[in-house]
C-alpha cells in the first residue's frame, strides 16, 4: 500500500525554471526530470541512452500515480459513510 502523504518537493522553482522544465512536469518527480532532460539533450534524444535516468523517473511517476489512486479510494470510501 502506497503512502498517502505527499512527498517532499526536492527541486526548487528556480532550478526548474533554469532547467526550462515544462509546467506540466513540475511535479514531485521534477528533481528526476531535470537530469533526464539534460542527458537527453546531451545524447541527442537517442532512445538507448539515458535508460537509467528514464527508469528512475518513470518509477517516481508510477509511485506518485499509486499515491493518488490511494487518495481517491480513501476519499471515495469516506463519501460512502
Amino acid at each position: 500500500m502506497a503512502s498517502t502523504s505527499p512527498p517532499r518537493m526536492v527541486a526548487t522553482q528556480e532550478e526548474m525554471k533554469e532547467a526550462k522544465l515544462d509546467v506540466g512536469h513540475r511535479d514531485w518527480c521534477a528533481h528526476l526530470a531535470i537530469p533526464l532532460n539534460k542527458c537527453r539533450r546531451q545524447e541527442f534524444y537517442l532512445p538507448w541512452k539515458c535508460e537509467h535516468e528514464r527508469h528512475v523517473y518513470d518509477k517516481c511517476q508510477y509511485q506518485e500515480y499509486k499515491r493518488r489512486v490511494e487518495l481517491a479510494k480513501a476519499k471515495h470510501a469516506q463519501k460512502k459513510k
